[in-house]
């Protein structure tokens, strides 16, 4: 049996599964303290006998460096009572089984590399659009890392031009992609969730512009064979389009890239990208 650990900001999930992935069981829960929050991850785990290794896909900014002294922590995240958290160490100890370690887009990314949207390719990008903008990476089986794990979302953009008179809400860089096109930025331009605004509003435009921008930005750097795109802000149907849109404009055919529909998709694994790619890194650590 695997276990798989999705650690977003947010809300926590735990599963279990088969070694084919099949999940048994799995569980929901709100991210709150770290005693209240891995109290439940441990309810949960230790209902279950014969776990042979679990994959955790953590929100972060994380430690993924082998040679660290601070591995497997959790480090400068503005979330209160998690900076610098070690928790693998805290996993590792309560189970003496194999853990993987990576963030939580790594997880989605590793998800729809193996089993999704990307499973016929070599390499490929998932993007998260949501509460927060993140990014991972994968070529021929390997997630793109060094020092430290990418962090896509906080690249610098150019400021479109409807929007210039607003200074972003990332608490680091202000305007950097996240401050700008994730889905709090909306609420903080306009006072209501993003969810809330009709789909023909001038933000998607606006949010797409963005988007496009780093997407440009990732296929000149990595050249990759596919770029997923996740999250809550791109459950808003128009918002594939409209980001093809303006990528097409802004690369402006300097570099060959797939036919624009099988290079800019949507996760087929839905909202289960993430989970699915911890049980699949719990089985890779075997």
């Amino acid at each position: 049996m695997l276990g798989a650990i999705e650690a977003g900001g947010t809300k926590f999930v735990c599963a279990v599964s088969d070694e084919n992935l099949n999940i048994v069981k799995r569980y929901f829960f709100p991210t709150t303290n770290t005693e209240e929050t891995l109290k439940n991850v441990y309810e949960f785990f230790d209902k279950f006998e014969g776990l042979k290794a679990i994959g955790i896909g953590s929100f972060g900014p994380i430690d993924i460096n082998e040679n660290s002294p601070k591995y497997g922590y959790i480090t400068s995240t503005p979330k209160i009572g998690w900076r610098d958290f070690d928790f693998l160490g805290e996993i590792k100890r309560r189970y003496n089984i194999p853990v993987g370690w990576t963030t939580d887009v790594n997880a989605a990314c590793l998800g729809e590399y193996e089993v999704g949207s990307a499973k016929e390719d070599n390499s490929c990008i998932y993007l998260t659009i949501g509460t927060g903008i993140g990014g991972g990476a994968i070529a021929n089986g390997n997630f793109i890392e060094g020092f430290g794990h990418p962090e896509m979302g906080h690249i610098l953009v150019k400021i479109h031009p409807k929007d210039k008179d607003f200074k972003g809400w990332c608490p680091y860089h202000g305007d950097c992609l996240e401050g700008l096109a994730a889905g709090p930025s909306v609420e903080k331009r306009y006072g209501i969730k993003a969810e809330d605004l009709d789909p023909n509003h001038e933000i998607w435009q606006i949010l797409a512009y963005y988007i496009a921008q780093a997407l440009v930005n990732y296929t000149l750097i990595l050249r990759p064979e596919k770029i997923v795109l996740g999250g809550g802000v791109m459950k808003q149907t128009q918002m594939l389009k409209l980001i093809k849109k303006e990528f097409r404009a802004l690369l402006a055919d300097y570099v060959e890239i797939p036919m624009i529909d099988q290079y800019i998709v949507l996760p087929s694994l839905g909202d289960d990208a993430g989970i699915i790619g911890g049980l699949i890194l719990a089985k890779q650590n075997l």
